[in-house]
């Protein structure tokens, strides 16, 4: 005969005898839709990947997975920027955490233009909200954006052209007040790099973008401290984290480059 509901037993909720606390438990790779702000159509409707967790003390030996999905479900596809406190405030609450953690990585996508054709085309980005709530709400974007840079020291000692290479550069911000779009923090990204990537180009673009980044040579290095100088004298900008990674073309490895503020 089975047990009644009331009689089963909270395994999870049960006394561990331990002296280790644990700083992380949760759920991580849950699919789910979110709503993302967009500077062009004020909304974005996208798939994320959602990671949730709760610290959990040295006395409990599990915590309750069941319930992050749970409060999930209570936010269908209205999960966006401006409740994620309120989402970790009830995973708080729910799981008896000091703190909760939510990690959601999801794919934006921007119309961009090709600069000679002007054929337009979406271009996707890998984006993260990194969120906890302790004491105070701590909230990071990030963004990832593949560039073109060009070895200044190839052209320099090259009789004809240059190595170039895709760079994927990863930024991450922290800010004070006014909200840190998306779209702006790419723009500037692009601008810092020898030639931005597009996912449509034609003959003409395809020369322009060639001899624009023939014209604009960077080290990964160069890159990095590009982007660092700007988000520097951004004044919103309380912290950042650039690293830039370039698959180099010639050689069988990559070059790498890391600057955080301080």
């Amino acid at each position: 005969m089975q047990k009644s509901k009331k009689e089963l037993a909270d395994i999870q909720g049960q006394m561990a005898y331990s002296d280790i606390a644990l700083d992380k438990v949760g759920v991580k790779d849950v699919k789910y839709p979110i709503v993302v702000l967009d500077k062009r159509n004020k909304e974005q409707h996208t798939v994320a990947k959602i990671n949730m967790y709760v610290d959990l003390p040295h006395y409990f030996r599990g915590t309750h997975m069941s319930r992050f999905i749970e409060i999930l479900n209570e936010y269908r596809g209205l999960i966006n920027i401006s409740n994620m406190g309120e989402i970790l405030s009830k995973i708080k609450g729910k799981l008896d955490a000091q703190s909760a953690h939510m990690e959601v990585s999801f794919t934006y996508f921007i119309e961009k233009e090709a600069p000679k054709s002007k054929a337009k085309s979406l271009m996707a980005y890998n984006c993260r909200f990194l969120t906890t709530q302790n004491k105070d709400d701590d909230f990071i974007l990030e963004v990832e954006v593949p560039v073109t840079t060009l070895c200044p020291c190839s052209k320099e000692i090259s009789d004809q052209g240059a190595h170039n290479q895709r760079c994927l550069v990863k930024v991450q911000v922290r800010w004070e007040n006014e909200l840190v779009w998306i779209e702006d923090l790419i723009a500037m990204i692009e601008q810092c790099s020898s030639a931005p990537v597009y996912s449509l180009l034609k003959r003409e673009d395809e020369k322009y973008v060639t001899e624009h980044a023939y014209k604009h040579p960077l080290f990964v290095e160069d890159l990095a401290r590009n982007i660092a100088s700007k988000l520097k004298k951004d004044t919103n900008i309380r912290w950042f984290r650039v690293e830039s990674e370039s698959f180099e073309s010639i050689h069988n490895h990559s070059a790498y480059a890391l600057v955080e503020s301080k």
